[in-house]
């Protein structure tokens, strides 16, 4: 059996809203909605369904970082303007508008439930995740420190208060790096993701952070203090191993779904894979690297099943690969201009949940469709909607 892909020769459909570079992408789980957001902080939310957009204002003075939805009703949104703000959702049944319809203005902005304070030096996106319990608009949230763009805090949702300070503080570092060097000057933090580890881990289930540097180097740290316990200058946190790969500064990381390994690109023609189930180690490395024939990376994205991974190119193209063994399965061709930012649709397709409105619920087949879907955008301002064929084995 072999794995593979067809690739599309253009896109199923293109987004043309956006006037200005579109820096990230969002999709959301019930693949009902589209998150796109551009280099002067406008945000638009799509209906998958309509292709027409929900809402559409200008969310931050600078561009945007990141956009994600917070529980069922709420958005997160992170601005270079130094700002995250969170918004409640706008109900769907807008979208559903008659051709033609008049073009949405700001009085479309969602509802602003409220904001805080963080650094955007970085250019490194929040890390989302959400907590466990009755209130489903409570996370935990990672950013850049608010003084040292080398560290990390994580925050609590909706509180706005900071359970962790300056991760990665070397002076506080409760281990060394595997080559048994300590203090190495990383640079800034490039890329962060939050989460908890998996059970074949070291410690599993405790609180990880995986950040990823300008150096080109990755760090896994893991909360050794007791869970609730507020830490500063980094105390409470070990660094469980570090992972250089890279020979220029990580441009984008992403993690699988089941938070078993992560993948990194950069200006190289590198692609770095690193294994998040490996526990501490003095000798073995983490990270394998992929060497590709194309140099200058910016995004990336990895499917929910974990077996394929897009990979966003300074040249506008985006390159499929297998995520075990890296072979090509494809190369989407669309951008002008550099590719910026990725994201796949959710491949749960028992998730969708019905939508009241005046149009007959999705098929089956339909939904199964929408759940093949990669969304891609870059600096030519277009989004472009790809219907990949098959992610399945073959003969």
């Amino acid at each position: 059996m072999s794995f593979s892909i067809e690739a599309p020769s253009t896109p199923l459909h293109v987004l043309r809203t956006h006037k200005d570079p579109v820096n990230t992408l969002f999709c959301s789980r019930d693949n009902e909605r589209i998150y796109s957001g551009d280099a002067k902080g406008r945000i638009v939310i799509w209906s998958t369904r309509s292709l027409r957009p929900i809402a559409d204002w200008l969310a931050h003075t600078d561009a945007i970082l990141g956009a994600e939805e917070l529980g069922e009703n709420q958005i997160i949104t992170h601005g270079r303007d130094n700002k995250i703000h969170v918004w409640e959702r706008p109900e769907q049944s807008v979208a559903i508008r008659p051709v033609g319809a008049a073009t949405l203005t700001e009085s479309s902005a969602p509802t602003l439930c409220y904001s805080m304070d963080v650094n955007a030096l970085n250019y490194c996106r929040f890390s989302l995740l959400p907590i466990s319990s009755s209130d489903e608009t409570s996370a935990l949230l990672a950013v850049p420190n608010l003084v040292e763009s080398s560290q990390a805090d994580v925050w609590t949702l909706p509180s706005r208060q900071r359970l962790h300070a300056a991760i990665g503080n070397s002076q506080h570092a409760s281990s060394k790096f595997s080559d048994g060097r300590a203090g190495n000057k990383t640079g800034i933090i490039m890329a962060m993701h939050l989460f908890h580890l998996p059970s074949t881990a070291e410690a599993s289930g405790t609180l990880g952070l995986l950040c990823a540097y300008e150096d080109g180097g990755v760090i896994l740290y893991r909360r050794i203090a007791p869970e609730g316990t507020q830490t500063i200058e980094g105390r409470g946190w070990e660094m469980m191993w570090r992972s250089k790969l890279h020979k220029e500064s990580v441009m984008a990381m992403a993690v699988a779904k089941d938070d078993s390994f992560a993948l990194t690109v950069s200006a190289d023609n590198l692609v770095g894979k690193y294994d998040l189930t490996h526990g501490r180690s003095e000798t073995a490395s983490p990270g394998i690297v992929f060497r590709t024939k194309h140099p200058g990376n910016g995004a990336i994205a990895i499917r929910d099943d974990g077996r394929v991974c897009a990979v966003g190119g300074w040249d506008g193209k985006t390159r499929l690969y297998s995520t075990k063994t890296f072979k090509s399965l494809g190369t989407l061709l669309h951008h002008k201009q550099a590719c910026q930012a990725l994201t796949f649709a959710s491949s749960d397709v028992g998730s969708c949940e019905v939508i009241d409105d005046d149009e007959e619920d999705m098929t089956p087949q339909e939904k199964l469709q929408r759940s093949r879907w990669l969304v891609t955008a870059g600096k030519d301002a277009r989004v472009s909607i790809w219907a990949l064929m098959s992610f399945e084995k073959r003969p």
